[in-house]
């Protein structure tokens, strides 16, 4: 199997994309809450053992500099979390720009009359399908 899961790890929700690393694509496919920096492991959980993933991939926020940030710290400890309780290899790949290219993708849909809660969830999701999409371009070489 080639599915790989790929998560935008934010404060507050955790965007999650599936991918295929024979087609090199990924789709946005859920949100997951985030409260006190504890992800809901039931929906992930559920996810996991939807799409049966090989490989797990976490979007890295680092500065446009390239240097970590707070925000790293978060996303570099829900990698350690997911790997500790899958047991699945999991790889962290520089996320820089994906959510402005999320936004963009989502422009015409914002256009379109979407409420700004939903918006801000599916920009999420299609954040998590950039970074995925990413790392299925470069293959193994992630942050």
């Amino acid at each position: 199997m080639s599915c790989v899961l790929g998560f935008d790890v934010g404060s507050k929700l955790i965007g999650v994309a599936v991918g295929n690393r024979v087609t090199a694509s990924a789709r946005g496919i859920a949100t997951i809450a985030m409260r006190d920096d504890t992800p809901d492991w039931t929906a992930l959980d559920n996810l996991r053992g939807e799409w049966l993933p090989e490989t797990l991939v976490v979007g890295l926020p680092l500065t446009l500099e390239g240097e970590e940030q707070p925000s790293s710290k978060r996303a570099r400890r829900f990698a350690g979390h997911l790997h500790d309780r899958y047991q699945i290899p999991v790889m962290l790949v520089d996320e820089r720009h994906s959510s402005r290219e999320a936004a963009q993708r989502f422009a015409h849909a914002r256009s379109a009359g979407l409420k700004r809660r939903r918006d801000a969830a599916q920009i999420d999701a299609e954040a998590a399908a950039v970074i995925l999409e990413r790392w299925l371009h470069q293959g193994a070489d992630a942050a």
